[in-house]
């Protein structure tokens, strides 16, 4: 709980390359089947980040504070959302947008896990009853962010490992900035 605690309060940007496997249940006489994507993660507390996925499929997910753009670069279509309405009980939540313990509090029951490979564990619980998440765990190394793992309610596991992060760096204010590409198709939600 330290590390999440002293985490949220001190580092209020960050930088990382990031590579998230998503692994799906097994189904009936199938085995479980996972895909592996990568890409960049950038934050500014409270409220911005950006995650580009480079790998397999090029998608740019930006919450500028306000809304929360999805740009799916094949289907060459933006989904916008009201960020309050998409963030609050997500992953998201947890390593970008809030802005102290307490609003994290606000929507998830934070206990500590057992410590493994290496890393300081915090799982969180979210409050609201019709959330699609079960369960998040999110993994240290000392103050250091090194992994977020999320089960959904439908028994899905994605473990994003973050790389070479970087705390309290000087990111553009551009980064959280999203104007759709001329030509994209845009649905607003």
């Amino acid at each position: 709980m330290e590390s999440l605690e002293s985490f949220v309060k001190t580092v209020k940007t960050g930088r990382s390359d990031f590579t998230q496997v998503v692994t799906m249940p097994a189904k009936e006489g199938q085995a479980a089947r996972s895909k592996t994507s990568s890409g960049t993660f950038e934050f500014s507390r409270p409220g911005r980040f950006r995650f580009v996925y480079k790998k397999p499929f090029e998608q740019t997910i930006v919450a500028d504070g306000q809304t929360l753009w999805l740009y799916d670069v094949d289907l060459n279509q933006v989904t916008s959302r009201k960020q309050a309405q998409a963030l609050g009980s997500t992953p998201a939540a947890l390593i970008a947008s809030a802005a102290d313990l307490k609003a994290l509090q606000a929507d998830f029951t934070l206990a500590p896990d057992a410590d493994s490979d290496g890393l300081e564990w915090v799982r969180a619980t979210p409050k609201a009853k019709d959330s699609s998440l079960q369960a998040v765990r999110v993994g240290f190394r000392g103050a250091e962010l090194a992994v977020l793992e999320i089960l959904d309610s439908f028994g899905q596991r994605s473990s994003l490992r973050f790389n070479a992060f970087q705390a309290n760096t000087a990111l553009e204010a551009t980064s959280f900035q999203f104007k759709p590409p001329q030509g994209a198709d845009v649905i607003r939600q």
